[in-house]
Formats: structure tokens, C-alpha cells, sequence
């Protein structure tokens, strides 16, 4: 019998055998991945592609996985032309056959770039191999819809005994689910309305119209849609009423709001945290404050148990309302107490509001807290209400260095747009437009377009101090982008 430490050394060495081998197949992965790329991008066309990959003997030496056709599909999901070309190679492989997966990915490529008749003889051979699933049926009816083949979507419904597929409750919600998701509703509710006939609907038959007809702002119709729902024996569940009540919420129509939360409770389908959230946001919203941070009181009076997104509302509100200290006392006290643990939003929104009411010291206090949290780091959006109040309260020089040079070193966050919009325009218009300008020029060397305001701003700018070289420059890349436009 094997003593404990020689099963545990066994382990041990298997371990790390599997890893080896684990990191030998993921470097081989790799190397077949860049060599694939390589021969297959430089190519006009699908046929070109497949014609490429066909007289390559590296790429036909290549062992082909499902792993490595997925993998590469992924890569090329915007450039249908390599990856159908790609798809069709792989075909020719004798050591390889494609998955059902591999043509569903090819079918929505193509779908999502219009290529509408290739994606539906690609389907055609699909239906040769049996391989046409529910799946595939979305998505080809999804893809018909939203390039306004509303008919055709409807046919592929019809035809699905072609495919041997069932037309049942779920098939049916699929098509109208993509029909109300292209904001044909009334149609969605013709084609209901005659297949009900033979098909019985289910709660998340209602729940597709609910969601149809508010994104439609047909707020009514989706309320009526809660009384059909009832009439069918259908139980309307909290997302049925969250979707209206988040509906009214963007009307501002809070007397329905109040009306429905009552139902809810009278109807046994009480209010869930999601529903408290939408519902305090909007007030926030539209600055109805104190009546925002009732909502709180009224969850804590029927049971219901905040969440780490309510408690990001929460404090977004009391920082509108000006209720600093009940805002840090919620981060600070009641969060932990209740073992709720803070994301990137609840730093953030902590620290934006201290910064706009000019409390640096308290901001860059939760700063260190986020950077020892073990759930988050510092983002841009983090850093975005510091460098404001730098430009706000005229500290330019040593503070603002600081915060760039941990975002970027310590941090290692790349400047996106807004943030570097924001830099321009602070800079420029602190007197640093040389600063300002080095930001400009690493912005076109990540190949980010700047605005055409920022340009304007900035040129303005070094023109007043005589900087005529840079000045030019920077009529450039405004040239460039009006012909581009």
C-alpha cells in the first residue's frame, strides 16, 4: 500500500505534467493561430482564402482542432470573407469535420454582415447534416429580421418541420421575441394572435409583448398585456412589472409607478430590489431627492434586502441631495454591516462625490481603499473626477503629474477618448498647451481620433504662443479628418 506522501508526490508529478502539456498545447495553439491569420488577411475574397489555405503545406501540416476553428471563427467574426474562406478550408480536411457550433458561428458572421443568401445555403447544408438546432433558428430568424426581412423570419418559423424541428411554445416565442426586438410589435402580435390558435403561450410569451410594447413606449398596451396575461393563467411575475414600472419611470409618470408597486403587493408579486433601484434612480433623476431616499424606507418596512447596484444608487443620491456624511456612513458602516461588498461603481461614485463638492483629500482617501480592495481597481472613470477638480481648483503641476503617473505606471491605464479629451482641454486652457500637445500627438500615435473642438481648442492655443511648427501639425490631422468625413 502507497504511504500518503507517495500518493501526494504522484499527484504532484501528474500536476505538473498536465500543466506542461496544458501550456505546450496552448503555445502550439498559438503559433497555428498566427500562422493561419498570416496567410489568410491578406486576401479579397472567400475563394482567394480557401485557395490560399489549400496550397500552403504549413497550414495543411497543421493538426486542426474544434478548439483551434473556434478560436480562429472568433477571430475573424468581423470579416466574414476570411472566415467563411477559413470555414471552407477546414471542410476540406479529411482530420477534421465541422462541428454543429462551427456552423453557427459562421451563420451569424455572415448574418450580422448581411450576407444573407450565403447564410442561407450555408443553412441549406446544415439541414443536410441534421445539424439545424433552435439555436440556429434564432439566429437566422434574428438576422433576417434585422435586415427588415420580417417575411422571411416568419417562414423559417414556418418551415421548421423541414428542419425537424418542433413548432411548439418555445419555437413561437423565439419568433416573436426577435419580431418585438426589431420594434415590429403589431406584427409580432398578428402572427400571436393566429398562432395561439394551436400553440398555448406561456408567461414568457406576455413577458416578450411587455417588453416589446414598453420599448415601443406603448406603456398602456404593455399594462393591458398584464390583464391578458391573467386571462390565459398565466401568473405575471416581478420582471413583468419591473419592465412597466421601469417604462412609467422614463415618462416620469410616478402616480402609475405607486399605483403598480400597490398591485404588486395586492397581487402576492412584491417588489424585488431591482424594482426599489429603477424606481429611486429615476426620482434621483428627474431631482426629486427626498422622495428618492423614501424608497429606501419603504424596502426596509416590507423585508426587502438592498444590493451592492441599490446601495451605488443610494449613494448617488445622497451625494445629489448634499448628504455627504449619510453618504460615507453607508459606504463606510452600513455596506460592511450588512456584508455587502463595494464594486468598481460604489468607489467611484464615492469618489466623484466628493470631488465635485471639492473634498480631494476624502477622495483620494477611497482611492486607497480601492486600490487595496481585493474586488476592483481604479479605472479611467476613477480617475476622470480627480483630474477635474485638478483643473478646477488650478493644481496642475505637481497633483495632476501624480495621478498620471499612477493611472499610466502603476496602474497601467491607456488614455482613451474622453479622458484625453478632458486632458487637452484642461491643459490648453491652464496655460499648458505644451503638455496638452504631447497628449494630442500620443492620441494620433494610438490611432484615436480626436474631436474636431479639442483641435480647434488646441490650435488656438499653441498659435497664441507662437508654436507655428506644431500649429501646422495640427492643421493636419484636421485636414485629414475632413476628408475622411
Amino acid at each position: 500500500m502507497s504511504s500518503p506522501s507517495t500518493v501526494r508526490h504522484s499527484h504532484f508529478v501528474q500536476t505538473t505534467i498536465g500543466t506542461r502539456e496544458k501550456q505546450h498545447l496552448d503555445s502550439t495553439t498559438e503559433s497555428y493561430l498566427e500562422l493561419l491569420i498570416s496567410r489568410v488577411r491578406v486576401r479579397n475574397n472567400e475563394d482567394e482564402v480557401l485557395q490560399s489555405l489549400l496550397q500552403d503545406r504549413s497550414c495543411c501540416s497543421i493538426y486542426l482542432s474544434s478548439y483551434l476553428v473556434e478560436r480562429l471563427l472568433q477571430r475573424f467574426e468581423d470579416d466574414w470573407k476570411s472566415a467563411l474562406g477559413f470555414f471552407r478550408w477546414a471542410g476540406t480536411r479529411t482530420d477534421y469535420a465541422h462541428t454543429p457550433e462551427a456552423y453557427d458561428k459562421v451563420v451569424d458572421i455572415l448574418g450580422k454582415s448581411k450576407q444573407m443568401e450565403r447564410m442561407c445555403l450555408l443553412v441549406e447544408e446544415m439541414r443536410e447534416r441534421n445539424y439545424v438546432t433552435l439555436k440556429t433558428i434564432a439566429k437566422l430568424m434574428r438576422r433576417l429580421a434585422g435586415a427588415g426581412r420580417y417575411k422571411d423570419a416568419i417562414k423559417m418559423f414556418d418551415d421548421l418541420g423541414t428542419f425537424g424541428l418542433e413548432k411548439d411554445t418555445e419555437s413561437m416565442n423565439l419568433l416573436l421575441d426577435t419580431l418585438c426586438k426589431e420594434k415590429r410589435v403589431e406584427l409580432a402580435r398578428e402572427v400571436f394572435l393566429e398562432l395561439k390558435k394551436h400553440i398555448s403561450p406561456n408567461a414568457h410569451s406576455f413577458n416578450i409583448f411587455i417588453h416589446g410594447w414598453c420599448k415601443f413606449n406603448r406603456v398602456d398596451e404593455a399594462h393591458w398585456t398584464i390583464q391578458e396575461m391573467k386571462g390565459h393563467g398565466c401568473r405575471p411575475c416581478v420582471i413583468s412589472y419591473s419592465t412597466i414600472i421601469q417604462a412609467y419611470c422614463n415618462q416620469s409618470n410616478f402616480r402609475k409607478v405607486y399605483e403598480l408597486l400597490d398591485e404588486m403587493q395586492i397581487q402576492g408579486c412584491p417588489p424585488n430590489v431591482v424594482t426599489y433601484t429603477t424606481l429611486m434612480h429615476s426620482l434621483a433623476k428627474s431631482e426629486e431627492f427626498e422622495e428618492a431616499l423614501q424608497i429606501y424606507e419603504r424596502m426596509k418596512l416590507v423585508g426587502c434586502k438592498p444590493d451592492t447596484l441599490f446601495y451605488n444608487s443610494l449613494i448617488h443620491v445622497l451625494g445629489r441631495a448634499g448628504r455627504l456624511k449619510d453618504a460615507a456612513h453607508v459606504f463606510e458602516v452600513e455596506m460592511p454591516m450588512n456584508n455587502i461588498a463595494p464594486n468598481s461603481s460604489t468607489y467611484n461614485t464615492m469618489i466623484s462625490m466628493f470631488c465635485h463638492h471639492s473634498q480631494e483629500q476624502n477622495a483620494l482617501n477611497v482611492l486607497k481603499e480601492m486600490e487595496k480592495s481585493t474586488f476592483c481597481k481604479p479605472d479611467l472613470q476613477t480617475y476622470n473626477p480627480l483630474l477635474k477638480l485638478c483643473f478646477r481648483t488650478g493644481k496642475t503641476d505637481s497633483n495632476l503629474s501624480t495621478l498620471l503617473d499612477d493611472m499610466i505606471n502603476k496602474h497601467y491605464l491607456g488614455l482613451d477618448l474622453s479622458t484625453s479629451t478632458l486632458l487637452i482641454h484642461g491643459l490648453s486652457r491652464a496655460n499648458k498647451c505644451e503638455r496638452a500637445y504631447t497628449i494630442f500627438e500620443e492620441m494620433i500615435r494610438q490611432e484615436i481620433t480626436p474631436r474636431y473642438q479639442t483641435c480647434r481648442l488646441l490650435l488656438d492655443e499653441v498659435k497664441q504662443k507662437n508654436m507655428y511648427d506644431v500649429a501646422d501639425k495640427i492643421e493636419d490631422v484636421m485636414k485629414q479628418m475632413k476628408k475622411s468625413n
